[in-house]
């Protein structure tokens, strides 16, 4: 039985982004561990039967923190003497490949959700990550799923990997548990319960509350939306993160909240497993984010039937085709953001051929099952090149 150890920096990305090639890989044959940070929502799957290997890592540079690390998965690896080591998110990846490397693993694969570097960064930052990358994908990877189209062309033009060492899976989420038909609820009760009145109008957003979601941007367009529309509700989902920049960041959604004209209007309902159902009561769905791989968030809101609001960046125009499935605005633009809301709201005609496009493209891009089988393949292969050489 081949053994995989995925690695990446919290729990939070287990949970919601990789239990389903997890699972997969384990109706496959695999025996999968899981290396990352401990936390509530590894606690709750250890319950369910997954294996942890716990090693604390950061999600930002810090050198004696980072070795620490490296040292830590080193040990694992070299203890538990696995096939495979996968990792994920942009640090945790880094220190898991050399780690790995060190150990001597024999396949090294690597998941781009997103290149740590993008086009709103400084040319210098640009340049500077832009070279770790290179140095890794050459020297530490075997192989290199990127999610998104365009870093895959990236990687390509900047000579990250070889050709022949790299696919892009795209990314997928359960059609049929994000399909409004397979969504039965009453959606006033559903609305009651989260304290919004039976005929309000929705704009849904989910995600992490940091500044790079482009929440405060927001906010900043719905004080001005809120004047124009008695109806209107912004529904936040998703938590504030530990790092200190984070919690400033939630410190000024909370300094929203206590506005009386404000509060009143805006629902926090925290991180939720619900989401099917909270698309379901939403009417818009909107991420204005400054950097993205390749957003879920989106794609499960398209499949339930909603226009999306997204900011022209990688993996977001990937997803929404502008005048067809949404809006695409720039990046900190709470006027853009304004203004393509106000559309939509207007026009519930032209709000509805979007929702309706949107789940089609879903349908026919991002199924995960397809996602999953790509990526089975490819694991496969690279197991079958390691025994012929062997």
């Amino acid at each position: 039985m081949p053994k995989i150890l995925q690695v990446c920096a919290v729990d939070f990305t287990v949970k919601n982004l990789l239990l389903p090639l997890i699972d997969r890989l384990e109706e496959e044959g695999f025996e999968v561990e899981i290396s990352c940070s401990r936390g509530q929502a590894s606690i709750e799957l250890e319950k369910k039967g997954y294996v942890f290997r716990y090693v604390k890592i950061d999600r930002k540079i810090n050198p004696i923190s980072n070795i620490k690390t490296i040292w830590n998965l080193y040990k694992i690896m070299k203890h538990y003497k696995y096939d495979i080591v996968h990792v994920h998110t942009p640090v945790a990846s880094v220190l898991g490949r050399i780690a790995a490397k060190l150990a001597g693993i024999p396949i090294i694969i690597y998941t781009a959700h997103g290149f740590y570097f993008h086009d709103n960064m400084s040319k210098l930052s640009y340049k500077i990550f832009a070279s770790i990358e290179k140095i890794m994908g050459r020297y530490f990877t075997d192989y290199i799923f990127t999610q998104s189209r365009e870093d895959y062309d990236t990687a390509i033009r900047l000579g990250i990997i070889n050709k022949d060492k790299i696919a892009c899976i795209s990314n997928g989420i359960d059609i049929d548990r994000f399909n409004p038909e397979n969504v039965r609820i009453d959606i006033n009760e559903y609305k009651d319960s989260l304290e919004l009145p039976s005929k309000s109008k929705v704009v849904c957003f989910i995600g992490r509350l940091v500044k790079e979601k482009g929440i405060l941007d927001l906010l900043e367009a719905f004080k001005y939306l809120i004047d124009d529309y008695s109806d209107l509700y912004l529904m936040i989902v998703g938590d504030a993160s530990l790092s200190e920049r984070d919690i400033e960041t939630k410190q000024k959604i909370e300094h929203y909240l206590s506005n009386d004209k404000y509060k009143d209007r805006i629902i926090l309902t925290g991180s939720r497993n619900d989401i099917p159902e909270l698309l379901k009561i939403s009417d818009i769905f909107i991420l204005p984010s400054y950097r993205e791989g390749m957003p879920r968030s989106i794609i499960e809101a398209m499949a339930m039937g909603k226009p999306v609001i997204a900011t022209n960046i990688r993996g977001c125009r990937e997803e929404v085709v502008d005048g067809e499935t949404g809006f695409l605005v720039n990046v900190n633009s709470p006027k853009e953001i304004y203004e393509a809301i106000r559309k939509l709201l207007d026009n519930q005609d032209l709000a509805q051929k979007f929702g309706t496009n949107g789940r089609k493209r879903a349908e026919r891009y991002f199924n995960e099952q397809k996602v999953l089988d790509t990526e089975i393949e490819v694991i496969k292969t690279l197991l079958l090149k390691i025994k012929q050489v062997n």
